[in-house]
């Protein structure tokens, strides 16, 4: 154990007096990485961060059911599931392609119309500027890098913007379908009860009257006093006695067909909410605001670390240079 000991404390000093040994060559290739860094962070363009902050909705829909989930109220903030669909959504192409044309992405990033791969340079250079993260807390952050503030802020402030405009036209390719087919059967269902009422009024244009108003009808026979009364009412009593139990049918048809539509209303007004309603799919935290400050390049950091890659490069090159005349002297 001791005798390892030594060892890496004997190499350690040989490697401090090789670069002691070659200061001067080491110096200037640190200094030229150092100077080369310093030049190309200036060089670089300055790029200005913008990041609005939003939480998702629990629900995307105004519930007309009494047995509403307490979780669904249009007032909660969403939970993780929200908020994963919103990342997805944030980085589908919708988004994506509404941004790179309302701001002309493909000119701000000097992407040639002629180059053939001028999608693919697009994607990259919109996933460098472009980052959609979901926070610890459970809100979601938009941070956009462009080399104008005020433009970075204006696409982060648009993005916010067409979160409730992309998803409502995703919910409305299922929603208004869904409406239409329920209008239908509004309507149909109209229908049938439209026509069994018109059957009973054409019944009660004879004289065909409910069970109720048979009962009256015989008892208003027997008090008759004159033969012309009686002739009537014995009249009324043979319409009755030959329609009265297909009228009875049609009130019981028709009392069905007013309970089922009365019933069908709410599915109705859920479908015709969720396909007419546009809605609001988020919370808004904190608008994106323009930066007065460049985010990138970091130049401190950029030249601390090519200094000291400099540095290890000159190291490991003397090393090789020296370890490679060994060999040679040895062969």
């Amino acid at each position: 154990m001791q005798h390892n000991m030594n060892e890496i404390e004997q190499e350690n000093q040989n490697l401090l007096i090789f670069i002691w040994k070659h200061r001067k060559p080491i110096s200037v290739i640190t200094g030229i990485a150092m100077i080369t860094a310093l030049i190309v962070s200036f060089l670089l363009t300055p790029l200005y961060k913008s990041t609005a902050i939003v939480f998702p909705a629990a629900t995307s829909t105004v519930s007309f059911s009494e047995q509403r989930n307490a979780k669904a109220a249009a007032m909660d903030f969403g939970e993780e599931e929200q908020a994963e669909q919103l990342v997805q959504i944030l980085n589908s192409s919708q988004i994506r392609n509404k941004i790179v044309h309302q701001f002309d992405l493909y000119n701000n990033y000097e992407i040639d119309a002629d180059d053939a791969n001028r999608n693919y340079k697009l994607m990259k250079a919109y996933e460098n500027h472009f980052s959609f993260t979901r926070t610890r807390y459970g809100s979601i952050e938009i941070s956009v890098l462009d080399k104008s503030p005020e433009k970075a802020a204006e696409m982060a402030n648009k993005i916010v913007d067409l979160i409730d405009t992309v998803k409502n036209a995703m919910v409305a390719e299922r929603t208004i379908p869904a409406f239409e087919i329920n209008r239908r059967k509004k309507e149909l269902l109209e229908l049938d009860r439209q026509q069994v009422l018109h059957k009973l009024d054409s019944l009660g244009d004879l004289g065909v009257v409910s069970i109720e108003g048979r009962t009256n009808l015989v008892t208003a026979y027997i008090d008759a006093k004159s033969a012309e009364d009686r002739k009537f009412l014995r009249d009324q009593i043979d319409v009755n006695l030959k329609n009265g139990a297909l009228f009875d049918g049609l009130e019981a048809i028709r009392d069905e067909k007013i309970t089922k539509l009365e019933k069908f209303l709410d599915s109705y007004e859920q479908a015709e909410s969720d396909a007419n309603t546009q809605f609001n799919h988020k919370f808004v935290v904190e608008h994106a605001v323009v930066a007065d400050k460049k985010d990138q390049p970091k130049r401190l950091i950029i030249t601390l670390m090519s200094t000291i890659g400099g540095f290890v490069f000159a190291v490991f090159s003397l090393l090789v240079r020296d370890r490679l005349k060994a060999l040679r002297k040895i062969a």
